[in-house]
């Protein structure tokens, strides 16, 4: 696959924020703000898709699958637009895929932005077009309040300066800041767990693994290529428990394309999801077509917060104390 490496953020740029899944009238209005303001600080103007409005709400709390869709053309044919970033996650965006015009956005390629079940967007464009896209935060993660330097601080060095060398955050944290932006809980770091050790060097691919097994078998799959370093996490509400993650990491490892990974970068666990380091180690361990491949896992990417951004596309480099990005 050709890579399209699309314009870094500068100073002056136009960001365009739409709703591909979960629609955004269940942001706080403090949230959206303070995003907003944040945003404007690192001198980026902030528009919204014309149907990422209040009133487009259904039963799923999102929106119908033309305007979805008709959002991503529209900030993707925007000459003005440099850059896309998703309100938030959810469980539906997989639905847009066959909507979308890849011809046009691989002909105006720019940023796009988001995590979680934002997974099939990004994996699909990266599939059908090669464009570099983004595994990081959402709008509204910007809208944070406290603890979220570190997501900031990321999603700056990757996407204005196309690189970064991860070290672990100092504290994370597993609350529901969204409902009570004041009183937050964090918990100290106790770094990554590097379960099989080793180096590698390659191309990025992955995101939420559960929504990311749901492109198996599509138009949609994205192929590993040779050397690549896949990256996952899930969020608790797609784990009952670790046979779930299990099962669904074992289903990647079980394609032909599998013998293309050469590491594995696990994102941290939410504490509900009941996945502890031992827990872990028997899951990789379990896993045969994972021996010898160097696994590190509690990486500051997921469903907790800080959280870095990741170029789906770009280079990765991994040791056991070092990951480097860059695009």
């Amino acid at each position: 696959m050709q890579n399209i490496i699309p314009q870094k953020l500068k100073v002056g740029d136009e960001i365009r924020v739409i709703a591909p899944s979960t629609s955004i009238k269940i942001i706080g209005v403090d949230c959206r703000q303070i995003a907003k303001e944040r945003f404007e600080a690192m001198g980026l103007k902030v528009s919204f898709g014309k149907n990422t409005t209040d009133d487009n709400f259904d039963m799923f709390a999102s929106s119908e699958i033309e305007k979805r869709a008709e959002d991503i053309m529209d900030a993707f044919k925007d000459n003005n637009v440099k850059a896309i970033f998703t309100v938030i996650g959810g469980f539906n965006s997989n639905q847009i895929l066959p909507f979308l015009d890849y011809d046009v956005i691989r002909n105006n390629p720019k940023i796009l932005c988001g995590y979680s079940d934002i997974t099939a967007l990004l994996g699909a464009i990266r599939a059908k077009t090669g464009l570099v896209t983004f595994y990081g935060p959402h709008y509204s993660s910007i809208g944070m309040l406290k603890g979220n330097e570190y997501t900031i601080d990321y999603m700056k060095k990757v996407l204005f300066d196309g690189c970064a060398d991860i070290v672990p955050s100092v504290e994370w944290s597993d609350d529901l800041w969204f409902l009570d932006q004041e009183n937050r809980t964090f918990i100290k770091n106790d770094g990554w767990w590097v379960l099989q050790g080793g180096k590698a060097k390659g191309e990025l691919v992955g995101g939420n693994l559960g929504t990311y097994v749901l492109l198996n078998g599509t138009p949609y799959q994205l192929s590993f290529a040779e050397n690549t370093i896949l990256f996952v996490e899930d969020c608790h509400y797609s784990l009952a428990d670790h046979e779930v993650f299990l099962r669904q990491l074992q289903s990647l490892a079980q394609r032909d394309d599998f013998k293309n990974v050469r590491a594995v970068v696990i994102g941290r666990f939410q504490k509900a999801s009941n996945i502890s380091r031992e827990k872990l180690e028997f899951i990789i361990n379990n896993i045969p077509q994972l021996k010898n491949l160097p696994v590190i896992a509690n990486v500051d990417f997921g469903h907790t917060t800080p959280i870095v951004t990741l170029p789906l596309g770009g280079i990765c480099e991994v040791d056991i104390n070092k990951i480097r990005v860059e695009w």
